[in-house]
């Protein structure tokens, strides 16, 4: 069994394409779980291993590649941070102590700075690897400049490039003042050469600097000009890391394998465990002690993956206790038992039994109904924080291509969405559309290819409908008669409705015959046939809102009148008075809240006019941000994610509440009752 002491999680997160997965499958090669570098000059990749991110170039799903060094268990997460998968990078984090940003050698990109956030509201240790240094032109110092613009004076690198591009070589560790570099694939430690000492000497100061601050005994030792031992030194660091007050910068390159071991001694020397925190928060406000010594034990499914070679797979963290095989824990959402019947270690696709999984460990077991986010304990009242996600405002109906392919392409897409958060499935009653709401246009993509790949079935994409909505805007009056006769008993009915506008009430209908007019238990006859025939409107199809229809008089017929004359006669007098009360189609608005750099919120403000929206305040968020909040009509903004995503760079987010109804433009009312008329003459 693990030691929980000795098991460090750390997830790899940043801008997609920053070599992530390359730094996961180094430590793999060097750790000698492969026998060679995977995904570099042609080799297979282990962790992106499945067809769709071959395809397209960047990972899709988090990954696994738990590796050993020095004694302890490194339980490596390859998470996906192109902006449709980051759903996973959130899971991800929320499972791991510290929080590795791997940026390029030009700097940080825009995602990173959106999860260099999410990682401070989950409270994680979080360290950087400045990779590709062996790129030309790449230039370590003007990197480390632009990462303390971002994300504060707190940044000092332990361990910095022993030359650089096409020189680059090796790096040198400034805590411990050697140069370490590969030969025949194997780390060899030297001393540092001469026309390095000056600029590891200060980044040694600068570190010494940082990292004393995490001790007050120590730092007024520091101040006063004593110097500060090695063994205090390491122990600073460790500490300066955990208390979220230092963070560790490593220098590289993944694909030459360079400043790698220095990452994993790292790991293992200074990164925290879990138990070095002894408590986690839970979702009902209280500590769940997560002391070696509790036995009780207690995990929660961090992802959930549907494999299509060995099923549903739970990825689960290990809060408290130990797992073996054959335990049965209690859902706290669903309140029923879950059996474990396999723990496995996944490294990529493969999986190795585990015999037990202490606190602190990860661990993948098949086939549990378990959804991600759900905590699974002996008693069932243990619930683990909830995860933050990001908004799944990216909305598109989806159709099979075949009659008789419906039934299994809603199977496919409710599993697809137990395993996934961030996307939903729903049906829309009023227009008749499954739904598919997710990050962006790429999610939905991989999952149309999956859908064809996995399920053998094919679908297309169709535009969201509009729930429009029809009012009137004048009052009117008619008279509605029915009146049928066929040889036996007859049908007639006969009232007179008067329509009001009512903005903001809803319908209602108002009974103000007098005198036995139309007998009492005929009324609600009329009210029925008022209520059908809003429902389909009388402009365009939609339903009609905020009308008051009163029923003034009328004449009935002592045989031949009934409920269902009296439902026709309303149809009849309804719809002649809309021809005399100016009936309008009204269009659902949308309440944006849009937050941008400060450089983009021009563009989003023009954006936003020319969408037929108004602007309606702008202020200050996080330094260097905007949050415009705007009403826009929501046929405008159906496909926002995506715009605000080019017109932002990828920077931007959005929250969307609809936010009632208004009156549409001439133009664009004319165009739909067109369409509406067409599709009657058409029998579409």
């Amino acid at each position: 069994m693990a030691n929980p002491e000795r098991v460090k999680n750390v997830v790899l997160v940043g801008t997609a394409g920053v070599g992530k997965t390359m730094l996961a499958e180094a430590m793999l090669h060097l750790t000698g779980k492969t026998s060679r570098l995977g995904g570099h000059a042609g080799t297979k990749p282990t962790l992106d291993y499945d067809s769709q991110e071959g395809a397209r170039g960047f990972s899709i799903s988090t990954a696994t590649a738990p590796v050993m060094w020095e004694g302890t268990r490194i339980n490596v997460l390859d998470a996906p941070c192109y902006p449709d998968f980051v759903g996973d990078a959130y899971t991800a984090m929320a499972a791991s102590e510290t929080a590795l940003f791997m940026v390029d050698a030009d700097g940080p990109q825009t995602t990173t700075t959106r999860l260099w956030y999410a990682a401070e509201d989950l409270s994680l240790c979080r360290a950087i690897f400045v990779n590709r240094l062996d790129k030309p032109e790449s230039d370590f110092e003007t990197c480390m400049e632009l990462l303390r613009d971002r994300f504060g004076n707190r940044l000092g690198a332990v361990t910095i490039p022993w030359g650089l591009g096409e020189d680059f070589q090796g790096v040198i560790d400034v805590v411990h003042m050697t140069a370490r570099h590969l030969v025949d694939g194997k780390p060899v430690e030297e001393e540092i050469p001469e026309d390095y000492l000056d600029a590891a000497q200060e980044a040694h100061e600068t570190l010494v600097d940082l990292v004393a601050e995490a001790d007050d005994e120590i730092m007024m030792k520091y101040l006063e000009g004593e110097e500060i031992t090695q063994e205090e030194l390491e122990g600073l660091l460790g500490k300066a890391i955990r208390d979220r007050v230092f963070v560790p910068v490593f220098a590289g390159s993944c694909v030459q394998e360079e400043g790698v071991i220095s990452f994993m001694n790292a790991v293992v020397a200074w990164f925290p465990a879990m138990a070095d925190f002894g408590r986690i928060p839970l979702v009902n406000g209280e500590q769940l002690d997560i002391s070696p010594d509790d036995d009780r034990p207690v995990a929660f499914v961090f992802k959930s993956l549907q494999d299509p070679q060995n099923g549903k797979l739970s990825f689960l963290k290990v809060l408290a206790g130990t797992l073996k095989p054959g335990l049965e824990l209690v859902n706290a959402r669903t309140r029923k038992g879950e059996r474990l019947g396999h723990l496995y270690l996944m490294t990529g696709r493969e999986t190795t039994d585990m015999k037990e999984a202490a606190a602190g460990d990860i661990v993948i077991v098949p086939k549990l109904d378990a959804q991600t986010g759900d905590t699974l304990s002996v008693t069932g009242q243990v619930e683990a924080a909830a995860f933050r996600f990001p908004n799944s405002l990216y909305r598109i109906a989806i159709e099979a291509d075949q009659r008789g392919t419906e039934d299994k392409l809603a199977t496919f897409l409710d599993r697809a969405a137990s395993a996934d958060p961030t996307l939903t499935i729903t049906h829309d009653e009023e227009t008749n559309q499954t739904v598919i709401s997710a990050i962006g246009e790429a999610q939905v993509s991989v999952l149309l290819d999956r859908l064809e790949d996995r399920a053998g079935i094919t679908a297309h994409l169709v535009p969201l409908r509009i729930p429009y909505r029809e009012t009137i805007r004048r009052t009117a009056s008619a008279q509605g008669r029915h009146k049928k006769q066929t040889g036996g008993a007859g049908q007639f009915g006969d009232c007179y409705l008067r329509l009001e506008p009512n903005p903001g009430g809803g319908y209602e209908f108002l009974d103000e015959v007098v005198g036995g007019a139309i007998p009492r238990g005929l009324i609600p006859a009329v009210d029925k046939g008022v209520q059908e025939t809003m429902k389909n409107g009388v402009l365009a199809g939609y339903p009609m809102i905020d009308i008051k229809v009163a029923c003034y008089d009328g004449s009935y017929h002592p045989v031949d009148s009934n409920e269902m004359a009296f439902k026709t006669a309303a149809r009849i007098g309804f719809q002649k008075a809309c021809e005399q009360a100016e009936v309008v189609l009204l269009e659902p608005m949308a309440h944006l809240k849009i937050t941008v750099p400060d450089s983009y919120a021009g563009s989003v403000m023009g954006d936003i006019s020319a969408s037929r929206g108004r602007v309606e305040g702008m202020a200050a968020a996080k330094a260097g941000e905007t949050v415009v909040e705007a009403t826009v009509p929501y046929a405008e903004v159906t496909d926002y994610a995506t715009r605000l995503r080019s017109l932002s760079r990828g920077t931007g987010e959005f929250e969307l509440e609809m936010s009632g109804y208004e009156q549409v433009p001439h133009n664009v009312q004319q165009k739909l009752a067109e369409e509406y008329q067409a599709s009657r003459v058409s029998g579409k």
